[in-house]
């Protein structure tokens, strides 16, 4: 029998016709689901992938993270052609390739960044309904970006994450946020060490408030100190975001 060996694959999905990321009892139709569905029918082997981040119900990624481990001859590299044979249109494997057998995307130093999308025009469009949120009232991104630097560094974001949330720690380290404009959108990214659940759909969605006129940037400061959800802006919803990147700051390790 063939030794046992983890494989790493890079996956971009169009959220919107799915649950999230994770499978849980109860909840049907999600990513983790149709990825280890398409490895049962590729390998015969029941697995069950691990992402590195479980990003929500209508979001979308370009480059999501997961492995799983089989005894399957398929070489690392070629899992990503042999598995979009399989896959629906919306999933993508990116690419693949054999890691080391300890390997574990939720437990090493690594930072992701994601992007949020902002119509931002009087008409919605219909073609972008699915990939941005419209938002007709005028938007002023310098005094977002503003706003947005109140977040960099290590904060408690108690107040800007979802109150239903189990995470032990809300202690996060923010590293970069941007927010330019790009035609008719306001483009927010946010780079971190990781996030808590929603958070930064409620950075986007306190964001946009501060840029509508709705309170100072330095409110942000303020909104982090008090650690209270009810402190910071309205969640923004779900289609507008996106997994831009999942960067492992050590590298990843070989087999």
């Amino acid at each position: 029998m063939a030794e046992k060996r983890r494989v790493l694959l890079v996956v971009a999905y169009d959220g919107t016709a799915y649950s999230g990321w994770a499978f849980q009892t109860g909840t049907h139709n999600t990513i983790e689901e149709m990825l280890n569905r398409a490895i049962f029918s590729l390998t015969g082997e029941e697995v069950k992938v691990i992402g590195a981040s479980r990003t929500d119900a209508g979001v979308h990624a370009y480059g999501n993270i997961a492995v799983f481990d089989t005894v399957s001859t398929v070489p690392g590299d070629r899992f990503s052609f042999a598995l979009n044979n399989i896959l629906p249109a919306d999933i993508r494997i990116t690419s693949s390739r054999d890691v080391a057998q300890d390997f574990h995307p939720r437990h090493c130093n690594a930072e992701k960044t994601y992007e949020y999308r902002i119509l931002n025009t009087k008409i919605p469009d219909p073609t972008k309904r699915l990939y941005t949120y419209h938002f007709s009232m005028p938007l002023d991104e310098k005094v977002m970006q503003e706003a947005g630097r109140y977040l960099v560094g290590e904060h408690d974001f108690t107040s800007f994450c979802n109150v239903e949330s189990q995470a032990l720690s809300h202690v996060r380290v923010i590293k970069d946020v941007t927010v330019r404009r790009e035609g008719d959108e306001v483009v927010i990214n946010v780079t971190g060490n990781g996030f808590l659940y929603n958070m930064v759909r409620i950075i986007a969605g306190t964001l946009l408030q501060i840029g509508r006129g709705k309170g100072r940037p330095s409110d942000v400061a303020l909104m982090i100190e008090k650690k209270d959800r009810a402190a910071a802006g309205p969640t923004a919803p779900p289609q507008g975001l996106f997994l831009m990147e999942y960067r492992f700051i050590d590298g990843i390790p070989e087999p």
